[in-house]
């Protein structure tokens, strides 16, 4: 009788030791670009080329006073468009977002001026408002059936005329409300600014720590180490860097100090860390998901489908309340042109530039911001530059278009890899 041979168990080590390492992991990200999964990388790309084309063209748009005010310019915008993410996610659309974000503004002027009360009163009845508003609007889309492009457009031309009545028909109300001011306006100490770097980079290393060690507990893969320290000390160099540059002296008055970083941005950090958190590591954010991707079978897993949908027009409108406040922050004051405009716009433009699918279920939190910078960087850049405001929305449709194109080309691709 022969003898059976095995073929030793180190055989498939050379295919093992291919897989492993930071070339397999490139090896498997240039896989998934290839297979549609693009994610952020065109958003930081065009970040990339806009400094370098405005940079070149306006050495002044790379100063730490253009810097701090691209900051400040962005927050209404990015905080509107991270409402919109959650609504966007399921497929749908809300075209109120604007106007929202200007009623809520108008009920916080009327509270902090008319009525005498402190601010907290005043954020407390915005917020209360957009609740109710997004209650509305869930409903009828939800529960009545009504389309929400329909829905929502009925409502951006009612609150134009609700922001209207509420200012009788045409007030400018001011906002002096020094902690309401000092949201767009106010910059933290430069020593504070060091201590909210330092706390932001360690805080997204004991994440990435934790999540490496559950993972490994669990027997699933994990990243490699290489690449988790490559984030963490990206992150580290790239929030110094900004730190180092906003704490620079800004002003031309040597009677005057203007250095530090903008309160919006911790602001803002603190909503994405919030709703990042909510749509990763909650059932909450997997369903939201999963209607996103398909309603009937979350239906039939059992999901309260309606109940989701309505959840997430009352997110997309409390974060237009937010906006709404960040809003007559900037502006100091309300009028009925607050929330109008391009707001609505550039909230929308912003969450699908950033990588946020128009089809529903693909998108993150992270992508209002990416795209709302984007978004302020050709209006501040072109604007440095001396280019008209034809020029402007004609740069900012192309780029939206350009998004969408990409989104479609994804999708195109995933489900022909899959």
């Amino acid at each position: 009788m022969s003898a059976v041979t095995k073929e030793p168990a180190t055989a498939v080590a050379p295919q093992a030791a291919r897989d492993e390492g930071i070339l397999g992991y490139l090896r498997g990200y240039g896989q998934k670009v290839r297979g549609g999964d693009m994610g952020a990388l065109p958003a930081v790309l065009g970040l990339l080329v806009l400094c370098v084309v405005f940079g070149l063209a306006r050495p002044v748009f790379l100063t730490a006073p253009n810097f701090a005010n691209l900051l400040t310019q962005a927050g209404p915008v990015v905080v509107i468009a991270m409402g919109l993410v959650f609504v966007l996610l399921l497929g749908e659309i809300d075209l109120s977002a604007g106007y929202t974000s200007g009623v809520c503004a108008a009920v916080l002027a009327i509270m902090l001026t008319t009525h005498g009360y402190p601010w907290y009163v005043g954020v407390a009845a915005a917020l209360a408002t957009g609740l109710v508003i997004g209650l509305l609007l869930g409903f009828l889309v939800a529960k009545v059936g009504i389309p929400s492009f329909v829905v929502t457009l009925a409502a951006f031309l009612g609150f134009q005329g609700t922001v209207l009545w509420l200012l009788d028909e045409g007030t400018n109300i001011s906002v002096r409300d020094s902690v309401i001011i000092s949201l767009e306006n106010e910059y933290l100490s430069p020593a504070v600014g060091w201590g909210l770097a330092a706390v932001t980079v360690l805080g997204f290393a004991a994440v990435q720590l934790i999540q490496q060690r559950n993972r490994r507990r669990r027997g699933l893969k994990a990243d490699l180490w290489q690449v988790v320290a490559f984030r963490v000390i990206g992150l580290a160099v790239l929030v110094g860097f900004a730190v180092a540059i906003l704490n620079q002296e800004r002003s031309r008055n040597p009677l005057f100090s203007l250095k530090g970083v903008p309160i919006i941005v911790p602001v803002v950090g603190v909503l994405l860390l919030l709703w990042t958190f909510v749509l990763r590591r909650t059932a909450y954010g997997r369903h939201i998901y999963a209607v996103g991707g398909n309603k009937e079978a979350a239906r039939r897993a059992g999901i309260a489908v309606d109940r989701i949908r309505i959840s997430a027009f009352v997110i997309c409108s409390s974060m237009a309340a937010v906006g709404g406040v960040l809003l007559a922050s900037q502006a100091r004051s309300v009028d009925p042109n607050t929330g109008g405009s391009n707001v609505l716009l550039y909230a929308v433009a912003a969450a699908v530039i950033g990588g946020t699918s128009l089809f529903g279920g693909k998108g993150r939190v992270l992508d209002a911001v990416l795209g709302g910078l984007v978004i302020t960087m050709i209006i501040n850049g072109m604007g440095l530059v001396g280019w008209s405001s034809a020029y402007k929305y004609i740069a900012t449709g192309v780029v939206l278009l350009l998004a969408a194109s990409v989104d479609a080309f994804s999708r195109r691709r995933a489900a022909a890899s899959s």
